[in-house]
Protein backbone atom coordinates (compact mmCIF):
# COMPACT_ATOMS: atom_id res chain seq x y z
CA UNK A 1 0.00 0.00 0.00
CA UNK A 2 1.23 3.52 -0.81
CA UNK A 3 2.03 5.91 2.09
CA UNK A 4 0.16 8.77 0.38
CA UNK A 5 -1.87 7.94 -3.12
CA UNK A 6 -2.53 11.58 -4.73
CA UNK A 7 -5.70 12.78 -6.91
CA UNK A 8 -5.82 15.77 -8.85
CA UNK A 9 -9.36 16.11 -8.82
CA UNK A 10 -9.29 16.21 -5.18
CA UNK A 11 -7.00 19.30 -6.06
CA UNK A 12 -9.24 20.72 -8.25
CA UNK A 13 -12.15 20.73 -5.47
CA UNK A 14 -9.41 22.73 -3.27
CA UNK A 15 -9.06 25.10 -5.84
CA UNK A 16 -13.04 25.64 -6.55
CA UNK A 17 -13.22 25.93 -2.53
CA UNK A 18 -10.73 28.78 -2.57
CA UNK A 19 -11.74 30.45 -5.09
CA UNK A 20 -15.31 30.67 -4.26
CA UNK A 21 -14.60 32.41 -1.04
CA UNK A 22 -13.40 35.31 0.00
CA UNK A 23 -10.00 35.50 1.87
CA UNK A 24 -9.67 37.09 4.83
CA UNK A 25 -6.73 38.59 6.27
CA UNK A 26 -5.94 37.73 10.23
CA UNK A 27 -2.29 38.01 10.59
CA UNK A 28 0.40 39.60 8.42
CA UNK A 29 3.87 38.14 7.82
CA UNK A 30 6.15 38.93 10.54
CA UNK A 31 2.64 39.39 13.18
CA UNK A 32 2.73 37.72 16.55
CA UNK A 33 0.39 35.23 17.28
CA UNK A 34 -1.57 36.31 19.76
CA UNK A 35 -1.94 33.75 22.12
CA UNK A 36 1.79 32.28 22.06
CA UNK A 37 3.85 35.82 21.70
CA UNK A 38 7.17 33.94 20.79
CA UNK A 39 5.55 32.86 17.36
CA UNK A 40 6.11 35.28 14.57
CA UNK A 41 4.16 34.47 11.41
CA UNK A 42 6.24 33.34 8.50
CA UNK A 43 3.83 34.64 5.72
CA UNK A 44 0.77 36.24 5.87
CA UNK A 45 -2.33 34.06 7.48
CA UNK A 46 -6.25 34.01 7.28
CA UNK A 47 -8.94 32.37 6.27
CA UNK A 48 -11.31 31.92 3.32
CA UNK A 49 -14.85 32.30 4.19
CA UNK A 50 -18.06 32.04 1.98
CA UNK A 51 -19.59 35.43 1.30
CA UNK A 52 -22.30 35.67 3.39
CA UNK A 53 -20.35 36.06 6.27
CA UNK A 54 -17.50 36.38 8.01
CA UNK A 55 -18.36 34.28 10.43
CA UNK A 56 -18.13 31.35 8.10
CA UNK A 57 -14.55 30.22 7.86
CA UNK A 58 -13.89 27.04 5.87
CA UNK A 59 -10.23 26.95 4.94
CA UNK A 60 -7.31 28.26 6.46
CA UNK A 61 -4.80 29.87 4.80
CA UNK A 62 -1.33 30.20 4.75
CA UNK A 63 -0.53 32.78 1.56
CA UNK A 64 2.51 33.68 0.24
CA UNK A 65 2.68 37.25 -2.90
CA UNK A 66 4.73 34.60 -5.62
CA UNK A 67 1.36 33.24 -6.46
CA UNK A 68 -2.18 31.93 -6.30
CA UNK A 69 -2.00 28.25 -6.83
CA UNK A 70 -2.92 25.69 -3.70
CA UNK A 71 0.99 23.77 -3.66
CA UNK A 72 0.01 22.11 -0.60
CA UNK A 73 -2.13 21.26 2.02
CA UNK A 74 -0.51 20.50 5.96
CA UNK A 75 -2.63 18.43 8.53
CA UNK A 76 -1.56 19.56 12.23
CA UNK A 77 -2.56 17.29 15.35
CA UNK A 78 -3.01 19.45 17.95
CA UNK A 79 -3.28 17.80 21.76
CA UNK A 80 -4.09 21.20 23.08
CA UNK A 81 -6.78 22.26 21.36
CA UNK A 82 -7.85 18.00 20.88
CA UNK A 83 -8.25 18.91 17.60
CA UNK A 84 -6.73 18.13 14.01
CA UNK A 85 -6.79 21.02 10.85
CA UNK A 86 -5.91 21.23 8.03
CA UNK A 87 -3.74 24.60 6.79
CA UNK A 88 -3.45 25.42 2.73
CA UNK A 89 -0.46 26.64 1.62
CA UNK A 90 -0.80 29.10 -1.61
CA UNK A 91 1.89 30.31 -3.79
CA UNK A 92 4.24 29.40 -0.83
CA UNK A 93 8.27 28.71 -2.12
CA UNK A 94 9.51 26.01 -0.60
CA UNK A 95 11.70 28.06 1.65
CA UNK A 96 8.61 29.79 2.61
CA UNK A 97 7.19 26.33 2.92
CA UNK A 98 10.00 24.79 5.37
CA UNK A 99 9.42 28.34 7.66
CA UNK A 100 5.61 27.38 7.68
CA UNK A 101 6.30 23.76 8.58
CA UNK A 102 8.74 25.12 11.33
CA UNK A 103 6.28 27.62 12.75
CA UNK A 104 3.41 24.91 13.01
CA UNK A 105 5.69 22.32 14.68
CA UNK A 106 7.72 24.34 17.53
CA UNK A 107 6.20 22.87 20.40
CA UNK A 108 5.59 18.78 21.17
CA UNK A 109 2.08 19.33 21.41
CA UNK A 110 1.21 20.05 17.75
CA UNK A 111 3.41 18.24 14.88
CA UNK A 112 2.12 18.36 10.94
CA UNK A 113 2.14 16.28 8.10
CA UNK A 114 2.17 18.32 4.44
CA UNK A 115 0.83 16.80 1.36
CA UNK A 116 2.41 18.08 -1.80
CA UNK A 117 0.16 18.79 -4.69
CA UNK A 118 0.57 16.83 -8.06
CA UNK A 119 -1.54 16.22 -11.21
CA UNK A 120 -1.89 11.95 -10.43
CA UNK A 121 -5.20 10.10 -11.20
CA UNK A 122 -5.37 6.98 -9.82
CA UNK A 123 -6.89 3.97 -11.23
CA UNK A 124 -10.21 4.58 -8.42
CA UNK A 125 -10.60 7.81 -8.82
CA UNK A 126 -11.88 7.34 -12.75
CA UNK A 127 -15.30 6.44 -13.64
CA UNK A 128 -17.12 6.02 -16.98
Amino acid sequence: MKEFENNAYFWQKVDALYLSGDFKLLYAKGSRHPKYNNLVFPCDYGHVSTFDTDDDAFMRVFRSTHGRQIKAIVVCANLLDREITTNVLVGLNSEEEGEVLSFLNQNDFQKTVIIHRTSDVPSWASHE
